[in-house]
């Protein structure tokens, strides 16, 4: 686009619908900290994971294991859920307590990288669904946008991405490995990692002593089964909090600028739902606010959500929710179909903008 004075007056504008924004937000008091949520939290979770392990030792050789194991993957994704928390500075006034509280909790007891996630998932925030910029929508083994698709050769590889939606819940499952996997491989590898003389010792100590004790402890085959429980579990729960949130949504062309708001709004999907939601997806389900306002707590997504919809009905800006089982048939829809579901193209909001004017 050429910078025209109506373009420089359109960009400004749109600029400053986003501090607007924040000035109403601010005036809430909901960007304020919620110590004793996160505390009560953090205290619970742990507590669980703790009483997962006994629960190992007290039920011993027997095929109740399985049951255990999954128990110990909801601890472990809601672990992972208060890693992200305090990695957006959600938790506490300090940056160190924020970093230091989310490695510990990634590195110590989740078993991920920090170092490796944090990377990752600012460059989502930073430009979710745009090509090129955001990693969730880089080349993988599902394809999520029409250029992927389009890279694809050979008929077995465009057999699958044309029904890729159909093993997008079953690739879920090795999820939890695969997060395990790419932060081994990171802390290892050549790419730099902030604290990798931490990093490296603890992961590999947290990944490899769950394993020695269970076999130690119960049969191979028990131990091997309580493996495979928790991380299908983890992984369909972890990687199911976010597919919804943005899979489906508008893709921005790499070439493409769009400004804060918009680009947070645009490409973010709401789930609807109460408090079994909240838990499930651990608040991502308020994706629009997080994506906004990342610091801010958990909790206060929820109350923060009609301030945030109506501003948005006021600038004409699309907010997009709906319910719980809708988002993911929209997600396997979008999946099945991704080369033909992109057909529509992104509309620039600066040149719609002029377009008005």
């Amino acid at each position: 686009m050429s910078a025209s004075p109506e373009a420089g007056t359109a960009q400004g504008r749109m600029a400053h619908d986003y501090s607007a924004l924040a000035r109403r937000v601010r005036a809430t008091g909901l960007l304020r900290r919620r110590y004793g949520y996160y505390w009560t939290r953090l205290i619970l979770a742990a507590l669980a994971l703790g009483g997962a392990w006994c629960a190992v030792v007290l039920v011993g050789p027997s095929w109740w294991q399985v049951a255990v194991a999954a128990v110990m993957a909801v601890s472990l994704t809601q672990l992972a859920f208060l890693g992200h928390d305090c990695a957006h500075r959600q938790v506490f006034r300090s940056r160190a307590w924020n970093d230091w509280v989310a490695r510990v909790i990634a590195d110590v007891l989740v078993g991920i990288s920090y170092g490796w996630w944090t990377q990752k998932h600012d460059a989502h925030h930073a430009d979710p669904n745009h090509e090129g910029k955001d990693p969730d929508i880089g080349p993988g083994v599902i394809a999520f946008t029409p250029a992927v698709v389009r890279g694809r050769r050979g008929p077995v590889s465009l057999w699958f991405a044309r029904r890729q939606g159909w093993f997008f819940f079953p690739l879920l499952t090795l999820e939890g490995l695969n997060l395990h996997v790419a932060s081994v491989r990171t802390v290892l590898g050549r790419r730099p990692v902030r604290h990798r003389g931490f990093e490296v010792p603890v992961l590999m100590t947290r990944l490899a002593l769950p394993v020695v004790v269970l076999f130690v402890l119960l049969p191979p085959w028990i131990a091997g089964a309580f493996l495979g429980v928790q991380l299908v579990v983890f992984g369909l729960m972890v990687g199911g909090s976010f597919a919804p949130n943005h899979k489906g949504m508008p893709i921005v062309p790499a070439s493409v600028e769009v400004d804060f708001l918009r680009r947070q709004v645009l490409m973010s999907r709401n789930i609807r739902g109460g408090v079994a939601v909240d838990f499930l997806m651990g608040g991502l389900n308020h994706q629009i606010e997080h994506h906004l306002f990342p610091a801010m707590p958990r909790p206060n997504l929820r109350r923060v959500q009609p301030v945030v919809r109506d501003y948005c009905a006021e600038l004409g800006v699309e907010y997009t929710e709906v319910g719980f089982f809708r988002s993911y048939a929209i997600v396997l829809a979008y999946l099945n179909d991704v080369e033909h579901s992109a057909r529509e193209p992104f509309v620039c909001p600066v040149a719609a903008a002029l377009g008005r004017g």
